[in-house]
C-alpha cells in the first residue's frame, strides 16, 4: 500500500481510513464483530482509524479502544468533538470549556494517553476561532493530542483559522474532513484548493454518498426504514438517483463495481489524502478492500465529468453542514423597514 503524508504533519496514512460511525448502536452493536472488522482493516494495511465521541454516545470510541488494546502504536488514531454528549448546553460545541472536558472523555474511552488527530466535528458560530485554536494548541503542548483539524468547514473559515493561528502564534489546523463523492463535488471549487494552498490534509467522508453509490439504491426502490429514520432522506432524491443510473453502466464498462469506482474517484484527486470508508460488516469491508488498488483512466474520469461536472453537487447529504448564512433567513434579508418599495 502506498501511504500518503497527512498535511504538513509528516504522519504517513493509508489512502483508505477506517471510519467507525457504524460501530455501536447506530449500525453494528456486536462489539466482537466490530473488533474483527478493525483487525481485518489493519491486517490489510489500513493504519488510519477515524471515530467521534458522539458516535453512539461514546460506544464507538470504546469499541475502537478495546480493539486497539495491543495494536495502538500501529495506528494513526483520529476522533472528533463538538456534538452534544448530554442535555447540558455546555457539553457540546468548540469552546475551551467543552474541548478540555471532551478530550479527557475520548482518551478514557479509547484507552490511550494521546490522540493522533483531534478534530472539531462541525464549525461553531458561537465560539471565536481563536478560543478553539488556543485550547487545541494547549492540548498539543500537553501531549494529549498530536495534531488537530476541522470538519465540514467552509473555505473562508479554513483560511480564517490559518490566519488567526499565524497572527496569534498558535498551532494550525492541519486537516479538514469534508464530504466528497461522485455526487457531491462542490469542494473541488474552493475547499480542496484552499487545503492544497495551506498544506492542509483532506480526509473526505461519505465517498459512497451514505450508500447511494453502492448500487443498492435504484430508481423505484425505497430505502430501508432503518436508514430513513436516521436522516437519510437523500437516498430517495430523484436527482441523485438519476445520476446513479448513469454511473452504474459507466462502472460496468470500466470493469468494476460502482463502489470501487466511487472510492477510487475520491482518492484520485491530488488534494485528497484519505477517503473514510465506514463498513458496518466484514463483508462490506472486504468488498471495499478488493478495490483498494483500483485506478481510473483519464477516459473514465472524463466520462464522470460529463455526468457530474467538476465543482458541482447533485442535491445534498442530509448530514452535511449548512452555515447560518443559509439556514437563518435574518442573515440574508434586510429588515422589512429598510427595504426599498418594489
Amino acid at each position: 500500500m502506498e501511504y500518503r503524508t497527512l498535511g504538513g504533519t509528516g504522519i504517513k496514512v493509508s489512502p483508505y481510513a477506517l471510519g467507525a460511525m457504524m460501530f455501536g448502536a447506530l449500525g453494528n452493536p456486536d462489539h466482537d464483530d466490530c473488533t474483527r472488522i478493525i483487525h481485518t482493516a489493519l491486517d490489510a494495511g489500513i493504519n488510519f482509524i477515524d471515530t467521534a465521541d458522539v458516535y453512539a454516545r461514546g460506544e464507538s470510541e470504546e469499541i475502537v479502544g478495546k480493539a486497539l488494546a495491543h495494536r495502538r502504536d500501529d495506528v494513526v488514531l483520529a476522533t472528533k468533538a463538538h456534538g452534544a454528549m448530554s442535555d447540558d448546553p455546555n457539553a457540546r460545541g468548540n469552546s475551551r470549556r467543552w474541548i478540555t472536558r471532551a478530550v479527557e472523555g475520548s482518551l478514557r474511552r479509547l484507552g490511550t494517553d494521546h490522540i493522533d488527530l483531534y478534530q472539531m466535528h462541525r464549525p461553531d458560530p458561537a465560539t471565536d476561532v481563536e478560543e478553539t485554536l488556543s485550547a487545541l494548541t494547549d492540548l498539543v503542548r500537553a501531549g494529549k493530542i498530536r495534531a488537530f483539524g476541522s470538519s465540514t468547514t467552509p473555505a473562508h473559515e479554513i483560511v480564517q483559522a490559518q490566519w488567526v493561528a499565524e497572527r496569534r502564534g498558535l498551532h494550525r489546523m492541519r486537516t479538514e474532513q469534508p464530504p466528497y463523492s461522485l455526487l457531491n463535488r462542490g469542494i473541488e471549487r474552493d475547499v480542496l484548493p484552499v487545503c492544497e494552498q495551506y498544506g492542509v490534509g483532506a480526509l473526505v467522508w461519505s465517498p459512497l454518498a451514505q450508500g447511494m453509490l453502492t448500487g443498492r439504491y435504484r430508481k423505484g426502490t425505497a430505502p430501508d426504514s432503518r436508514r430513513a429514520n436516521f436522516g437519510f432522506a437523500h437516498l430517495s432524491d430523484e436527482r441523485r438517483l438519476d445520476v446513479v443510473e448513469q454511473l452504474i453502466p459507466l462502472a460496468a464498462d470500466a470493469g468494476m463495481p460502482l463502489s470501487h469506482l466511487a472510492v477510487a474517484f475520491t482518492i484520485a484527486h491530488p488534494g485528497v489524502t484519505s477517503a473514510i470508508i465506514g463498513p458496518r460488516t466484514t463483508e462490506h469491508l472486504r468488498d471495499l478492500l478488493d478495490g483498494l488498488d483500483t485506478t481510473l483512466s483519464d477516459d473514465v474520469l472524463d466520462r464522470i465529468d460529463a455526468i457530474v461536472p467538476p465543482g458541482t453537487d447533485v442535491g445534498a447529504l442530509d448530514m452535511a453542514y449548512t452555515p447560518p448564512a443559509i439556514t437563518d433567513p435574518a442573515r440574508r434579508r434586510r429588515p422589512a423597514t429598510t427595504r426599498s418599495a418594489a
